[in-house]
């Protein structure tokens, strides 16, 4: 069984519901970055013992939020010595509208990935885009890249899309087959 952590981070809870589902897919841990942008006791060691990492964070202002931006800044330490080179990498981020720029906090989150000599694990599930999908549909939002979920400005965490929840675990059950498939 492969060694999977969500690390996210999440201002109202939305972020957070949605990192749960992705962890529970992925037979994952959760590790959250918090309020001031740090990450708990022990985390650091947590990724560096991860098969893989899945990075989750609010799209703010088109991208990531400060706080996983300052945890990101972070990581060049880990950068500095290639300690995360060819682990699996994924990433998810939730916005209160529809687009909302989540593909430039995708692009970001891809990018992070990338310099730390990642393998970036796409969401390999096709969006439901015809005339009878709903707004509970798989993939709905139609994310490619990574995980895109929605949930109104007004709406509280409980009251998020089932279909993006349902795509959530879908995408970490994906990132869980392909961590296994490494061996």
């Amino acid at each position: 069984m492969a060694n999977i952590v969500v690390v996210f981070h999440s201002g109202y809870g939305h972020t957070q519901r949605v990192a749960q589902a992705v962890a529970d897919g992925a037979g994952a841990q959760l590790l959250a970055i918090d309020a001031d942008g740090n990450l708990p006791e022990g985390g650091w060691g947590t990724l560096a013992a991860a098969d893989a990492i899945i990075f989750g964070s609010p799209t703010y202002m088109g991208g990531v939020s400060w706080q996983f931006k300052k945890f990101a800044d972070a990581s060049s330490k880990v950068w500095y010595t290639q300690g995360w080179k060819d682990k699996l990498f994924a990433g998810f981020t939730n916005s209160a509208t529809m687009n909302g720029d989540k593909v430039a906090t995708l692009s970001y989150l891809w990018t992070l990935a990338m310099q730390h000599s990642g393998i970036w694990v796409s969401m390999g599930i096709l969006p439901t885009n015809n005339k009878a999908a709903t707004r509970d549909s798989m993939n709905y939002m139609g994310g490619y890249g990574g995980l895109l979920t929605q949930s109104p400005s007004d709406a509280s965490p409980a009251e998020m899309f089932k279909g993006d929840f349902d795509t959530a675990r879908a995408f970490g059950e994906r990132i869980a087959e392909v961590a296994r498939s490494r061996g």
